[in-house]
């Protein structure tokens, strides 16, 4: 067996690292093909990976065997007190012939992110069974999911019970709670992730400007002639978790989703989806991306249920704790 040759991730690694990720990239489309394709060119996995190196405070790791190239770890951190004193790995920032081998570059990698002081680790990792059950051995845990599926090839009929319209700007004061209802929910256990919430008056005020946006289609649910919930279709790009290998060319996002805690259970969040899916269609996207926390544990029972196909997982480690 050769022997394992760690060192620091250097800028002459850009051109290997490419072909490892475009490799990855190439077997990933073959459990989803609706990602995009373009990232099985090297040319263009490399834009990716030199767009990590090129971040502030990148640093990482390259793995050689026999002299070639086989495994790379590229980190950098987020500047938002949202995650902490942070190293993110995206998804352009790993690769490895041997799944196994990226507890090895993780380990050499951590002792400068540690040495920092940043102690909450991100990864963003591709739903490969082997490459995931390495990343857990490293004491990594699911926190958040990446999925996708292709839009319906006929419309999927209304529900019985719960009625589902465009919103009108009338519905603007609801739509605010409903934007409050979420992060609220993500607060309760077992999620504990509220983040900063706006006052209500914030949430309206938003909505006034916002309303008329032509790339986005906001929908409510009805319930006995009440609005219970609502969602939000628009184009991928809007989605910020969404970028590089985990964005699909032509995509719709279901970005937003939420019903009052009262109303929930009578199956509005599954009719707002459906519509979703449905508007997604109409305006000619090819397949629909959304995400979720996994320990919201409605969310992350009523979208797989849907037909959403998990992508990618991001990972999460505190040093220390």
């Amino acid at each position: 067996m050769s022997r394992l040759d760690i060192r620091p991730f250097e800028t002459t690694d850009l051109p290997a690292a490419a072909v490892l990720l475009a490799e990855r990239h190439r077997a990933h489309r073959k459990r989803h093909p609706l990602l995009s394709p373009a990232y099985e060119d090297p040319q263009r996995a490399l834009v990716e990976v030199t767009a990590i190196w090129e971040s502030a405070d990148a640093s990482g790791a390259v793995l050689r065997e026999g002299g070639e190239v086989t495994g790379y770890l590229l980190g950098a951190p987020k500047q938002s007190p949202v995650w902490g004193p942070n190293v993110w790995v995206e998804a352009a920032g790993h690769a490895v012939r041997t799944p196994e081998h990226i507890r090895d570059l993780y380990g050499a990698a951590a002792v400068k992110w540690v040495a920092e002081g940043r102690i909450a680790h991100y990864t963003l990792v591709p739903d490969d069974a082997e490459l995931l059950d390495a990343w857990f051995r490293l004491a990594f845990g699911s926190q958040h999911a990446h999925a996708i599926q292709p839009v319906p090839a006929t419309p999927i009929p209304p529900r019985a019970g719960v009625l589902v319209r465009r919103a009108v700007r009338a519905d603007i004061p609801v739509l605010a709670e409903l934007d409050l209802a979420l992060p609220q929910h993500q607060g309760l256990s077992p999620v504990f992730a509220a983040g900063t919430l706006p006052s209500l008056q914030e949430a309206i005020d938003e909505w006034e400007e916002d309303f008329d946006d032509p790339v986005s289609a906001t929908f409510v649910a009805e319930s006995n002639g009440r609005v219970i919930g609502s969602a939000t279709g628009t184009s991928i790009e809007r989605g910020s978790t969404h970028s590089g290998l985990s964005q699909p060319d032509n995509a719709g996002f279901l970005g937003f989703a939420a019903v009052l805690p009262e109303a929930r259970g009578l199956g509005a969040g599954r009719a707002l989806g459906e519509a979703v899916l449905n508007w997604s269609a109409e305006t000619g996207y090819d397949s629909v991306v959304t995400d979720w926390r996994v320990t919201n544990l409605l969310s992350s029972r009523a979208w797989p249920a849907l037909g959403f196909a998990q992508t990618f997982h991001r990972l999460h480690r505190l040093i220390g704790h």
